[in-house]
């Protein structure tokens, strides 16, 4: 089968792409990028007046399965992320049981072949069951299909622990995605520590909880010469480490989610908890760090971090309730939003941002619309706004903090492998 996406804005940053043309896709793969191309097709997709980019590759995405499907399953989070623009996920270790040996990798790649409808890569486990006290065979896991290991939803504590991870990541040659979260620092805080935690009476987390550990995260790394990617950036000081760490020359990555460049911690003022994330939202003037440090190419990708919960986890007291937002739907859109729309960066810098520099990341050949890639694309419609409705999410959780928020750009059709998988 073929298909025909005509008159689109093609904007492929890998091929410095960015004008006028059709795209012809066969067998699924990218077959021809030209104009007018006239080629008898089985279907054909009018682009005209919207975007065509490679489809978002989402580094950071917690689909729940093994273990907790009532919050969301492979099935449901990658409709989800069809709805979304986003063709290729990597779903997080921090399931049941966590993702540390090889017969879980297994099973999950078995629920992966038969209910995906987009790409999904396996994040494994750095420690068994994610406890910090024991490192996983790194080499089985990544021989059995991880792409990358975290302990993510927690740092790994032992500086000789982590160094010991470290090096062998370095041996085997394999992605480490760092949560950086010193807990004897954010302790039990809910919420950023300041003024709003203050005034509502809950406890806060200091920002010193994220930026030191980045820091130890970055030094053990460079210490030991491997590459380290740092998840969910959320604060000013954090950004300034990384950026000074890139100027010395450190290797050195990281991504921050929508909801830190878009919402401040006032937005919890209404003690709503779907506003409840880890790292918590911060200031203002974080939140024109990030900015900058996505303008300046400190910050390499935007992942949406969604992690879905059910209702009975999220509507209950702030301080009782789990940390966490969906966003694989709506981090397009808000990124269109509030980096697009406020001049932050144009189009080529979001695909790079969105699918390029996360692919590379991961090392996993997508993010491109190369002639012979997998025809993995998402067509935008950039001026069309759209409320976010709860009843309307994908997702089988609803802990959106963007619920009832207009906001700008459209998915209009997500093809993933050739094959139509969304149509707005």
């Amino acid at each position: 089968m073929n298909l025909l996406i005509k008159g689109g804005r093609v904007i492929d940053p890998a091929n410095n792409l960015d004008g006028a043309f059709d795209l012809l896709i066969d067998n699924g793969k990218i077959a021809k990028i030209a104009k007018g191309i006239r080629n008898g097709v089985d279907q054909i997709i009018d682009a005209t007046g919207k975007i065509v980019s490679p489809g978002i590759v989402d580094m950071h995405v917690h689909l729940r399965q093994p273990g907790r499907e009532d919050k969301e399953t492979v099935a449901t989070g990658t409709a989800a992320a069809a709805r979304g623009g986003v063709t290729s996920v990597l779903t997080m270790p921090n399931t049941t049981p966590a993702i540390d040996d090889v017969e879980v990798v297994e099973d999950l790649l078995g629920i992966i072949k038969k209910d995906a409808v987009v790409n999904v890569f396996i994040c494994a486990a750095i420690t068994h069951g994610r406890e910090g006290k024991e490192l996983t065979d790194f080499a089985k896991l990544k021989k059995a299909g991880a792409v990358a290991i975290s302990d993510d939803g927690v740092s790994v504590e032992d500086d000789s622990l982590m160094q010991a991870a470290l090096k062998l990541a370095k041996k085997t040659g394999i992605n480490v995605v760092c949560h950086s979260e010193d807990k004897s620092l954010s302790a039990a805080g809910v919420v950023n520590a300041g003024f709003t935690a203050t005034r509502l009476g809950l406890r806060g987390v200091s920002k010193e909880s994220e930026y030191k550990r980045v820091s130890r995260d970055i030094e053990l790394a460079h210490k030991v010469g491997i590459t380290v990617h740092i998840a969910h950036v959320s604060c000013k000081e954090t950004v300034e480490i990384i950026r000074e760490a890139k100027n010395k020359g450190i290797k050195v990555t990281c991504e921050t989610a929508p909801h830190y460049f878009s919402l401040s911690d006032e937005a919890v003022l209404a003690y709503d908890t779907n506003m409840k994330i880890n790292p918590p939202l911060r200031s203002k003037d974080d939140i024109e760090a990030i900015k900058q440090g996505l303008k300046d190419g400190t910050i390499d990708a935007i992942a949406s971090d969604h992690a879905p919960h059910t209702e009975n986890e999220k509507e209950i007291e702030f301080d009782r309730a789990e940390f966490g937002v969906v966003g694989l739907e709506t981090e397009l859109a808000v990124s269109i939003t509030e980096l697009i729309e406020t001049g932050v960066c144009g189009w080529p810098k979001l695909v790079e941002k969105l699918s390029l520099n996360p692919a590379k990341i991961l090392g996993i050949n997508k993010g491109t619309l190369s002639v012979g890639a997998d025809a993995d694309i998402v067509v935008i419609s950039p001026e069309e706004e759209w409320i976010v409705r709860k009843n309307e999410l994908v997702s089988k959780s609803k802990n959106s903090p963007f619920i009832g928020r207009t906001l700008k750009g459209r998915v209009d059709c997500t093809v993933c492998k050739g094959k139509v998988v969304y149509k707005g």
